[in-house]
């Protein structure tokens, strides 16, 4: 169930991202995968043994999540969704303190360094023994953060795929060993200074880049929380007892009292309600249940009480087969290899090439002496990815910090990054493009009443009850400042509509059955508004005064405002949209056709709607799925990016990628741009911080020694410092971002919220 990631951030799960049926990554890498998939896996264990030996509180982790993974609470093995979480916060914790503690230790080398206190023109006190602060506190550097790096490189070595590790471990190496030789040959400038601030540069990467990593991932314990612990079964002679919900078989009748949880797949044999089956089917109103209707197991029944007959129990259920999808689609794999990686190594080779040469031409021309290890030595020591090592997690940590600050909250980096790739964006309609509640979207009446007077005395009877539809009426009455009359006498006329009386008169809000209750017929002036609503699927109410019908009301799902701008700004960026919904092919065209969306899949069973995106998928697009539901998570799970709306179920934001906490899909925008902006920076940061490398390593080297130019291993420290400096410098512009969404040209919305039309 885990999203595995190594040592360097890549994230196992997340290879998904990388590509479907081969269409992202070339088939001749399909063996260089493999191979840096089982270095990951060696690597991140050797993390978890340092992690977990760092100190008792993080072996207090690691145990914790053992413990959470053998005990949990619903059959499902739930340590496995939260306890490489605990793992990634265990690696981001023993990086932070070796990071400080190797800092720390570091001061007093950089004070007592003659080559710094020459360069800064400042001096500190010498005392008996104070010649061996350099080395001594360098060793101790070296063991505690820089021995981890060569473990986690053997695996790259031994694979042949040197990389991140290997490169870092040569340069910390050679340092050392040259720098300890320096002090048998006095000869040979001291290297110590440069030794730990090398180390101290890669602990910080690696610190930021594990902290911009950690996640944790629990949709199956949200998924399990619908359902609930207990039932009411009723027995043979009438009566109820209450037992666990694993008791329930096959065949037994159970009451599901208003507003309680409906335990287990069933058909009604008794009893009338609403029942709420948003979190499973993504339906935006209650659906009626009457004797031999359905109902899903963790749904929510609305006023009425319910005899059910289960008919499927655990793992039969439909809550149990959306929970297998999520899994299936959480544990799903490809294959992805990072820029910066890869740049370490080449740039490996590139610097052993480059050593061998420097010494076979300085030793023919000088003869082998202290000189030409000083060349190479400075070869080995340049070639050290200093900027490499901050060029990714620096744009990562700005990235993550930019979402947040604007609504994006990013539980997976490489999902951030592919977004810049998206060739399509799937929305579920209810709850994201629409608001997800009815709203009165239109009003017809009858010659000599108003709108107003209508709404007034729609609300008046609606006053008590708080049905949504009632609700719809009321809000409609205050946006139009409409002041509801004084009624008395109210009823509910069941499966019918309400009555009550206003003024003396007796007033009737409801459907169809309404009219053939009351014998009335709907007058002409309200013919052609009542068959265009239905045409577009909306919901009429009418309105009653004694016998006449006098006013009708249009409800349906309102569209959010952003949704038009939206859509078209995703056209503007070059990107297809697409929604899903389980609503009929009336509603969802209607939707489309109002927003200007290319695809849509209407009448999507919740077990469905993954099936939609792998058909997408297979059609070679990278796909996103932007949903808030129960039903959205195999789905989200499923997309190459899932993107939560924040207001949604707590499983949909487990199951995601990126969530937008502030619930507006505007945010999906401004996640391509920040995923396009940063991608230009890594970009930047890779080529400024490999070709510094690639341009200094001959310079090192000596080819400018015969006018006279010759680098130091001191200067070349020193322009690696600044290297670093600058890949700094170039990540923190990405702060000026605009994610501001510009005035689009063509379709864009209305001032006002419009309807499902």
């Amino acid at each position: 169930m885990d999203k595995h990631r190594d040592s360097t951030g890549n994230d196992e799960h997340s290879d998904r991202h990388a590509s479907h049926d081969g269409h992202h990554v070339n088939e001749g890498s399909e063996d260089v995968a493999g191979g840096d998939r089982e270095t990951s896996r060696v690597e991140q264990s050797i993390l978890e043994e340092k992690a977990e030996d760092a100190d008792e509180a993080e072996q207090g982790i690691h145990e914790q999540h053992e413990h959470d993974m053998d005990h949990g609470s619903d059959g499902h093995a739930h340590g496995d969704h939260g306890g490489h979480g605990g793992m990634h916060e265990g690696h981001e914790q023993m990086f932070r303190r070796r990071f400080f503690v190797s800092t720390l230790l570091s001061i007093p080398v950089l004070l007592y360094s003659e080559t710094l206190q020459e360069w800064l023109g400042f001096s500190v006190p010498a005392f008996p023994g104070s010649e061996w602060i350099n080395p001594v506190f360098a060793v101790i550097v070296f063991a505690y953060g820089g021995v981890p790096f060569l473990e986690m490189a053997v695996p790259e070595l031994r694979d042949r795929s040197p990389g991140m590790m290997t490169l870092i471990s040569m340069a910390i190496t050679v340092a050392f060993v040259y720098s300890l030789a320096s002090i048998i040959l006095p000869t040979m400038s001291a290297f110590f200074w440069e030794l730990v601030t090398l180390i101290d540069i890669m602990l910080l990467g690696h610190w930021i880049e594990m902290r911009s990593v950690r996640r944790a991932s629990s949709a199956l314990d949200e998924l399990a929380k619908l359902l609930p612990d207990t039932a009411e079964r009723i027995t043979a002679d009438g009566t109820t007892e209450e037992v666990p919900v694993s008791n329930l078989s096959e065949g037994n009748l159970v009451l599901v009292r208003p507003g309680a949880s409906v335990p287990a797949d069933g058909v009604v044999e008794e009893g009338d309600s609403d029942v709420n089956e948003s979190m499973i089917t993504g339906e935006s109103k209650p659906v009626s249940k009457e004797p031999d209707d359905e109902v899903i197991g963790g749904t929510i029944n609305g006023d009425g009480s319910l005899r059910v007959r289960i008919s499927a129990t655990g793992d039969e259920t439909t809550l149990a087969g959306i929970m297998r999808l999520v899994e299936e689609a959480q544990q799903s794999e490809s294959q992805t290899q990072l820029f910066a990686d890869r740049a370490a190594g080449w740039l490996f080779y590139v610097a052993v090439a480059a050593a061998v040469v420097t010494a076979i031409a300085w030793t023919a021309a000088i003869s082998f002496n202290v000189e030409v290890i000083e060349r190479v030595v400075t070869v080995l020591v340049i070639a050290c990815p200093h900027a490499l090592g901050l060029a990714i997690p620096l744009v990562v940590a700005i990235n993550t910090s930019l979402a947040a600050r604007n609504g994006m909250l990013i539980r997976d980096r490489i999902a951030m990054e592919q977004a810049r790739e998206l060739d399509t964006i799937i929305f579920d309609k209810t709850g994201t493009l629409t608001k997800g509640e009815q709203g009165v979207v239109d009003v017809a009446t009858v010659e000599g009443v108003g709108e107003d007077e209508a709404l007034a005395l729609a609300a008046a009877v609606e006053g008590d009850s708080e049905h949504m539809i009632a609700q719809a009426i009321r809000e409609a009455a205050d946006q139009q400042g409409v002041t509801a009359r004084e009624a008395t006498d109210f009823e509910a006329l069941k499966g019918r509509g309400v009555r009550a009386t206003v003024n003396g008169t007796s007033i009737y809000v409801g459907g169809p059955n309404l009219l053939s209750h009351l014998d009335s017929d709907v007058p002409s002036e309200l013919t052609a508004f009542t068959k265009q609503a239905g045409e577009n699927a909306q919901t009429v109410v009418y309105l009653v005064r004694e016998d006449e019908l006098i006013a009708a009301f249009a409800l349906a799902d309102v569209i959010r405002e952003e949704s038009y701008q939206v859509v078209d700004a995703l056209h503007e960026l070059g990107i297809e949209v697409a929604m899903l919904t389980g609503d009929s092919e009336d509603v969802a065209r209607a939707v489309a056709d109002d927003l200007g969306i290319d695809t849509v899949f209407a009448e999507v069973l919740p077990e469905d709607k993954d099936k939609k995106v792998t058909e997408l998928q297979n059609q070679g697009k990278l796909v996103a799925m932007v949903g808030d539901g129960v039903n959205d998570a195999p789905a989200l799970t499923r997309a190459d990016i899932g993107i939560a709306i924040g207001s949604g179920t707590d499983v949909a934001v487990q199951s995601a990628d990126i969530i937008l906490v502030q619930n507006n899909p505007m945010d999906v925008v401004r996640l391509v741009k920040l995923s396009r902006a940063s991608y230009r920076k890594m970009q930047e940061n890779i080529v400024w911080a490999a070709g510094y490398n690639v341009l200094a390593i001959p310079l090192a080297a000596g080819v400018l020694a015969p006018i006279g130019i010759l680098f130091s291993p001191a200067v070349g420290a020193l322009l690696m410092s600044l290297s670093t400096v600058i890949v700094a410098i170039n990540a923190q512009f990405l702060r000026r971002i605009d994610l501001s969404i510009p005035s689009l040209t063509g379709r864009s919305g209305p001032q006002e919220p419009r309807p499902t039309v």
